[in-house]
C-alpha cells in the first residue's frame, strides 16, 4: 500500500475528506477544512488517520 504524503488528498470514514499534513510512522495528520461542507459537519479542524484506513484520492490538494 502506498502512503500518502504531506499535500495529499485523502478520503477515509466513509466520505470525509482532507489534505494531509504531517506524515507519521503509523498515521497521518489531516486537514478537513478541504471539504466544501466542513462548517455543515461540525468537525475538528484536524484529525489523526491511520494509513491503514484511507485512499489516496489525488497526489496534490490544488
Amino acid at each position: 500500500m502506498k502512503k500518502a504524503e504531506v499535500g495529499y488528498v485523502i478520503e477515509f470514514k466513509e466520505g470525509l475528506r482532507g489534505v494531509v499534513e504531517k506524515v507519521n510512522e503509523n498515521s497521518v495528520i489531516v486537514d478537513l477544512t478541504y471539504m466544501d461542507n466542513y462548517r455543515d459537519l461540525e468537525l475538528d479542524q484536524r484529525t489523526v488517520v491511520n494509513h491503514k484506513n484511507y485512499k489516496i484520492i489525488r497526489e496534490n490538494a490544488i
